[in-house]
């Protein structure tokens, strides 16, 4: 087991920012007021609160009344899909859920949850292409008078690519009548692109905090304009009725810190992950049966997804964790596990290749030393296990 340690798994979790963990420090000893009461401490907490809530709504571009503080990104999404087809039931005969089959299991196991629960609930899947990307054909095609809600992540947090989300909102919007919802999941796109920009024809949007910095069971729910949603959790009435219970505030000025470190950096963290991105990939592509997934010009700069032909994921990450290299399979829930990635599945991948599939993933601490370490150990487990010098 080696000594050292080179993270290369930020896409299950970015390292703890130091402005984070200072910002979170007054509320994590002593008194920290209930945010509802009336005394002097009970302001402080409410202050804090509603700082955060302005940090965290400039980050997504949107009224700061509209943020609803989450216990993380998996609790957002469920909070988004299960909220709006709770509520779409009361007054439609037929609920549709529309989402690509590619999305994180928050989405994906929420949808398919609820059409088990009731019988007018269904899941309908959209088409994508051979890189996991939602077709604009397949869009107009489903949405319709019985949409309750389409919901399709900013970016995959397996493979990295970018999905056209302009396009979901703009198609959501105008295929069904009245205006439909449309959500997407940018938790794996919050450390690298302007949220405001690219998600401005979405309704709602769902981010977490441990993937930029922040502490986890931290996340927001963010909606771009007044929206019914049956709460999850019902209780005191806390952010405006969609969320019952106490506010966690170290976890909401958590959010809002690492928020505030990523649009600061956000250019700079690019530019130079960018630059490792492509030192890492040309050396990888010297190693014979390596295939990176999917083009630089689709992807988000800290993610390298790639398979081995004839090497499994398990024996790649046990070797590369012995050798000190943290990495993954794919999604941090499924990592190491044997089965073959529902997002690879989706994309067509024959299941001898996904089988060898491996997540490098980058952020504002890797460095090239870091990644010159990988390439030389990656290399080093590739020939071994394949019996070669």
């Amino acid at each position: 087991m080696s000594e050292q340690s080179f993270y290369f798994d930020h896409g299950a979790g970015a390292p703890r920012l130091d402005e984070v963990a200072e910002a979170m420090v007054p509320w994590q000893h002593g008194v920290v007021g209930n945010p509802s009461g009336m005394h002097s401490a009970s302001r402080a907490a409410r202050r804090a609160i509603e700082d955060a809530r302005d940090i965290v709504a400039n980050f997504v571009g949107q009224p700061s009344h509209e943020v609803i503080f989450t216990g993380g990104g998996t609790e957002s999404c469920h909070l988004a899909i299960s909220g709006v087809v709770r509520e779409h039931r009361q007054h439609h005969e037929v609920s549709d859920i529309i989402i690509s089959p590619t999305e994180h299991h928050a989405v994906l196991n929420t949808a398919l949850a609820l059409a088990d629960e009731f019988d007018d609930v269904r899941v309908r899947f959209l088409d994508v292409d051979d890189l996991g990307i939602v077709t604009t054909s397949s869009l107009w095609d489903n949405v319709g008078p019985n949409t309750a809600i389409v919901s399709v992540m900013t970016v995959n947090n397996e493979t990295g690519v970018y999905q056209p989300i302009p396009v979901v909102g703009s198609v959501t919007a105008g295929g069904v009548p009245d205006g439909g919802i449309s959500h997407t999941d940018a938790v794996a796109a919050a450390p690298w692109l302007y949220l405001p920009a690219l998600t401005e024809s979405i309704d709602m949007i769902s981010i977490a905090a441990h993937k930029i910095g922040g502490p986890v069971n931290s996340g927001a729910l963010v909606l771009r304009r007044e929206i019914k949603l049956s709460p999850v959790s019902v209780g005191g009435g806390q952010e405006r009725g969609h969320r019952g219970g106490t506010v966690d505030v170290a976890a909401a000025v958590g959010l809002a810190a690492a928020c505030r470190v990523v649009d600061r950096e956000r250019m700079e963290v690019n530019e130079r992950v960018s630059a490792l991105r492509a030192r890492l990939e040309a050396a990888l592509r010297y190693i014979p049966g390596v295939a990176i997934t999917a083009t630089e010009e689709t992807r988000v700069p800290g993610c390298t997804h790639l398979t081995v032909e004839g090497l499994a994921s398990e024996e790649l990450l046990f070797l590369l964790d012995n050798a000190g290299i943290a990495a993954s399979a794919g999604a941090s829930c499924s990592s190491g596990a044997s089965v073959v990635s529902h997002v690879l599945q989706a994309m067509k991948m024959p299941d001898d290749k996904a089988r060898g599939a491996l997540r490098f993933t980058m952020g504002r601490e890797t460095t090239k030393e870091d990644v010159d370490q990988l390439i030389a150990v990656f290399a080093d487990v590739v020939y071994r296990l394949r019996g070669e010098k």
